[in-house]
């Protein structure tokens, strides 16, 4: 299956898309803060900041899943780019995609949805993030995988549009290819 029937893009809020995982940019102490944490938190109730105290601190690059919370989705998947405070790296991105992708793959997820992690509260490049972004979930699928489809959800019309351009350059390059 080609990549374009894998993955798709989507200009919303990720708390509301119906998918079976979504991926929170987390940082690695799983403090549901601001950003795309913060619009979990709200939105899926205190349930899932319980079960991440719980949890405790991760490694940075790692991912942990929780529970839903009160959102209509099986699983919580938190990609831990950034510590507290701190800013995103691209090691570290490049890490937490690739372990949110596992984790997914671990709980028999067929649809996952993706926020631009860490180009927010942690002040990574727009650009940098859909070039990473893509190249990672772009080499996961060259693999088995039980992940029918992943969707990047975009906050606003300027990430959508960045990540849009890098998408349609991605299509036409590999359909050069064929």
């Amino acid at each position: 299956m080609a990549f374009q029937d894998k993955v798709e893009l989507k200009l919303g809020d990720i708390t509301q898309i119906e998918v079976d995982a979504i991926v929170n940019a987390a940082n690695n102490d799983l403090i549901l803060g601001g950003g795309v944490a913060g619009a979990i938190r709200r939105s899926a109730g205190p349930a899932v900041q319980e079960e991440c105290n719980n949890i405790g601190t991760i490694p940075l690059g790692e991912a942990a899943v929780t529970g839903p919370g009160q959102l209509k989705v099986k699983y919580i998947i938190h990609a831990a780019s950034m510590s507290l405070g701190s800013w995103a790296t691209e090691s570290n991105l490049r890490k937490a995609i690739r372990n949110s992708l596992l984790r997914a793959e671990e709980k028999g997820v067929k649809t996952l949805a993706f926020p631009a992690i860490g180009t927010g509260v942690a002040g990574f490049s727009i650009d940098k993030c859909a070039q990473v972004m893509f190249e990672i979930i772009s080499d996961y699928f060259k693999g088995q995988s039980a992940i029918e489809k992943v969707y990047l959800v975009l906050y606003n019309e300027k990430t959508f549009n960045v990540f849009q351009d890098f998408y349609n350059n991605l299509v036409k390059n590999s359909q050069n290819k064929i």
